[in-house]
């Protein structure tokens, strides 16, 4: 009977011992996962860090150089002000304005600008078409490459300017961006910790600066570039 039951314990033993190799690899692959995760996450929020400061730092320039032309992304009343006072001292022979709503028109444009008319009639294009940066990216690329322009003024907001030299950058790599960012919130000094909306605005557009980069990353063709010489 004792035989019998050293024979039992000896037959169980490699099975227990098997389980409790697996136990301990199943242990260790989620040790090692949860590493990976922590130090994913502290890079992101690394990095959230670093993007906060570069665009709080960020300085509208004084006297930028001239370029062939300008492009102003829509999205608040300051970025058409700028573009405007940009074309009007003749920083840029023509100012492509987009994303424009496209019930807005010219004339409306041009009163909310105060913009002198005859400028808007000879030297300002209006893009309806973009609904988003790519889509500015895609429009200020075909605009650019009707015109031959090789230096442009971007001009945008602080904060989305990263992104839209990202995605600009992206489509026009045969042109030279001159950021050209406004600002309307001083954010320096670590303002954007103390104020939950300029917080949230930073962080938000921070995840998209993330997506942009990886377009940037992966090998995507435009889908205009086929239609380029048409």
């Amino acid at each position: 009977m004792k035989s019998r039951d050293s024979a039992d314990v000896a037959e169980a033993a490699p099975d227990t011992f098997r389980v409790s190799r697996g136990a301990s690899r199943l242990r260790r692959v989620v040790r090692n996962i949860g590493l990976l995760a922590l130090v994913a996450i502290a890079f992101y929020l690394l990095g959230f860090g670093w993007f906060a400061s570069h665009v709080s730092r960020l300085t509208t320039p004084a006297d930028p150089e001239p370029a062939d032309a300008i492009i102003v992304l829509t999205g608040g009343q300051s970025r058409l002000d700028a573009a405007i006072g940009l074309l009007e001292s003749g920083k840029g022979a023509r100012l492509l304005i987009s994303g424009v709503h496209p019930t807005a028109s010219r004339k409306q444009l041009q009163r909310a600008t105060k913009g002198d008319t005859q400028l808007f009639s000879c030297c300002i294009d209006i893009d309806r078409a973009a609904l988003d940066t790519i889509g500015n990216a895609e429009e200020s690329a075909k605009w650019v490459q009707t015109h031959g322009y090789s230096r442009i003024i971007l001009v945008t907001n602080n904060y989305h300017m990263p992104r839209s030299l990202l995605e600009m950058g992206r489509l026009l790599q045969g042109a030279r961006l001159v950021p050209y960012p406004v600002v309307n919130s001083n954010l320096d000094n670590g303002g954007w910790l103390i104020k939950p909306g300029a917080f949230r605005v930073l962080f938000t557009e921070y995840n998209k600066y993330l997506l942009a980069l990886g377009r940037v990353v992966l090998p995507i063709r435009p889908a205009f570039a086929s239609h380029a010489g048409d």
